[in-house]
């Protein structure tokens, strides 16, 4: 695709209590500028990856076995979650993950302090924020707790941009979101990676959106890459069916039947 990679991920392998195999072998890379989906079922270890890439892997008692993790050209596999925050990669969880007793706006302020701004900055990433959401301006002194789904989600990546990041991890983003509100979400993506040159690489069940947005595509079963490439090539694979599906539910399956309900 021409650009640098801001992100090279090779070979890893991440087990969970000392024991259990979550992923065999992950590789893939993400240009600097582009959408790369992370594509598979439940289970098939599109959350595990991006936790390995975050240095969140601890908190849930996993670990990185093998493998190196590039992020800038630096090797950042063994890198604090903090430190990496600070150098421009974030992570926006699985299930929004919103403090529900603060406020929307407050939420959003949590996101900058990693970069210890002064109150004129914290004022300024705010306005760009409520332009990039004008409906969390509207609901701004609102506790989280009681926004809709799609304004959570709009919460989370909004507090994960007020970091400046240069490559965000987006974990499941249509979760839980009706058709029209997981729509708005990707037009969202996909203009902040227009305008303002934002890296993202985004886990997603939903194959049919994030193919329609994303300039490439891994597809994960079972914690490994069986298939990669352009959003056409691997609109045109069966592996995409079968890792979704299985390989015979898949020869009377149809792609744009995958999209998946949560």
């Amino acid at each position: 695709m021409g650009q640098a990679p801001i992100l090279q991920v090779d070979d890893i392998a991440v087990v969970y209590n000392q024991q259990a195999c979550a992923l065999g072998g992950v590789s893939l890379t993400v240009p600097d500028g582009a959408i790369v989906a992370l594509l598979g079922g439940n289970g098939a270890g599109k959350t595990t990856t991006l936790k390995a890439i975050s240095s969140l892997l601890r908190v849930e008692r996993g670990a990185l076995v093998r493998g190196t993790i590039l992020y800038r050209g630096m090797d950042v596999t063994d890198a604090d979650p903090w430190r990496l925050a600070e150098e421009g990669l974030v992570q926006v969880l699985e299930g929004r993950r919103c403090f529900a007793h603060l406020s929307v706006e407050d939420n959003l302020r949590i996101g900058a302090f990693v970069r210890r701004p002064s109150a004129r900055g914290i004022a300024e990433a705010l306005e760009r924020i409520y332009t990039v959401f004008p409906r969390l301006k509207v609901c701004r002194r609102k506790a989280a707790g009681y926004t809709s789904g799609g304004e959570q989600q709009m919460i989370a990546i909004g507090r994960a941009l007020m970091s400046r990041p240069s490559l965000v991890l987006l974990d499941e983003p249509s979760m839980g979101l009706a058709p029209q509100l997981v729509e708005e979400i990707f037009e969202i993506v996909g203009k902040l990676n227009r305008d303002e040159g934002v890296s993202f690489l985004l886990a997603e069940q939903n194959a049919a959106v994030a193919l329609r947005h994303a300039k490439a595509a891994y597809v994960l079963e079972s914690g490994r890459v069986v298939a990669h490439g352009t959003p056409e090539e691997l609109r045109q694979a069966d592996v995409l069916l079968d890792a979704y599906l299985g390989a015979a539910a898949a020869a009377g399956a149809r792609y744009d039947e995958l999209t998946i309900e949560h």
